[in-house]
């Protein structure tokens, strides 16, 4: 079946997809939970520059993947193809239940926590209005991609202007006080420290990832071979010197205690130096969520469509809204799936816990693929990595570390993954045997 999405997306606006989709709320959260457990001004940026490292080596191996395998759904092909149709249906299955919709949960959850900053919220009101952010903009990018398109460019510029603001209020407290780093932080090694490294990337993997979703729109790109490559190597560079730039902010603002146990931190900052900055900080974090939200919510939603056109999931799903092109069924299934997760967790570290996990468990499969696709010979496309195997096999080293260590200190949220993972096998056979109706792609 012919692959007719509308191909739309120039360098700058799949760059905007990767900077939108990684910049969403961690930024402005994790870093408490880093420097919790990091109290040195100068130990608390490792995790952020490990993170920064892996992300780069991880994008320069999905640039040779996007360049050499340009199709609707990104990583699902390159698992597919690289070790067969089932490691790509986990994937996608994975992503539906577990990953995007579950990030898409706690995004929800996370915009409506920061509304409540202006407008009083219950919890039942704070569920509705997340899931009235997921079902909106999951409507709007039904309309086109040139809609979703504009949508992420307007939010990810905008979020930008936060960070610049948050970073200059840092340089204007620096230069204050150009002792600040010597508050309240500690100046000999942490104890445990690896094993404070390991935990911190927790909230360092959720704020830094997301970039790879320019590989799941590369169908839609003019030129993918030419500006996926680019477009994941320009979002990483701005993604990692922005927030390490933030961090140093932050630092420079509050003492290590008062970051630690702050759960605003972004807001908190700006209101110790302005009187109203914490609310004014608040509207661009829940403007910079609303805008990942946005992008999710389109992104994703291609891989179910290339699943069911693979004929491995439900058909109606592969199909293309006839007046707007777009997968529009994909998107639907997604965001009432997304829905359903916000009603039943309603906490956003209980999401961000379920869903690091199996992502860059996944995200680490398929950065393998590209040595199967090498031995193959079939990168045709216009990129290849100059530093191969090297870079591929940090990214490896960086993401396996953390997912054995997970399994380790048996997270919950691992576990259950894993029991998502088991009866995705068991619905693969069902589809690939046709047992169901739905499956049959007429």
């Amino acid at each position: 079946m012919k692959d007719d999405l509308q191909k739309k997306l120039n360098v700058t606006g799949l760059t905007m997809i990767g900077i939108g989709a990684t910049i969403g709320s961690g930024i402005f959260v994790t870093p408490a939970d880093t420097i919790a457990r990091l109290p040195h001004y100068g130990w608390a940026f490792v995790p952020w520059i490990l993170g920064g490292i892996a992300a780069y080596c991880g994008a320069m191996t999905f640039a040779e993947l996007g360049a050499a395998k340009p199709k609707a759904g990104g990583v699902y092909v390159y698992l597919k193809d690289a070790f067969g149709p089932l490691s790509g249906f986990l994937y996608g299955w994975t992503v539906l239940l577990v990953i995007n919709s579950g990030a898409l949960a706690a995004l929800g959850i996370a915009f409506a926590d920061y509304m409540g900053f202006f407008i009083k919220l219950g919890p039942m009101a704070t569920k509705i209005l997340a899931i009235t952010a997921i079902l909106l903009l999951s409507g709007l990018n039904v309309l086109g991609i040139q809609y979703s398109d504009s949508m992420s460019r307007i939010f990810t510029g905008l979020k930008l202007l936060a960070m610049v603001a948050i970073i200059g209020a840092g340089a204007y407290a620096f230069i204050q006080n150009p002792h600040v780093f010597n508050s309240g932080f500690q100046n000999s090694i942490p104890s445990n420290l690896p094993e404070s490294i390991t935990t911190a990337f927790i909230g360092v993997f959720w704020s830094i990832g997301g970039w790879h979703h320019i590989s799941y729109v590369s169908s839609e790109a003019i030129n993918p071979a030419r500006d996926i490559p680019r477009a994941l190597i320009y979002s990483i560079g701005i993604i990692t010197l922005v927030y390490l730039a933030i961090i140093a902010a932050y630092m420079a603002i509050l003492p290590s205690d008062q970051i630690a146990s702050s759960s605003r931190i972004a807001g908190d900052a700006i209101a110790h130096l302005f009187k109203g900055g914490g609310q004014l900080v608040a509207v661009f974090i829940a403007i910079s969520i609303f805008g990942t939200i946005a992008i999710y919510t389109m992104s994703a939603p291609r891989i179910y469509f290339a699943m069911a056109r693979d004929k491995v999931f439900f058909s109606a799903i592969a199909s293309i809204h006839p007046k707007f092109k777009t997968p529009a069924n994909a998107i639907m299934i997604q965001a009432v799936w997304a829905s359903l997760l916000v009603l039943l967790y309603g906490s956003f570290m209980k999401v961000i816990a379920f869903v690091t996990f199996m992502d860059i468990l996944f995200m680490a499969l398929a950065a393998s693929s590209i040595f199967i696709i090498r031995r193959r010979h079939e990168n045709t496309g216009t990129f290849r990595i100059k530093q191969y195997p090297l870079l591929p096999l940090i990214y490896l080293l960086i993401t396996l570390i953390f997912v054995v260590y997970t399994l380790m200190s048996l997270n919950q949220g691992a576990f259950i993954g894993l029991g998502i993972l088991v009866a995705g096998i068991l619905a693969y056979y069902l589809f690939k045997l046709q047992s169901h109706p739905l499956a049959d792609n007429t």
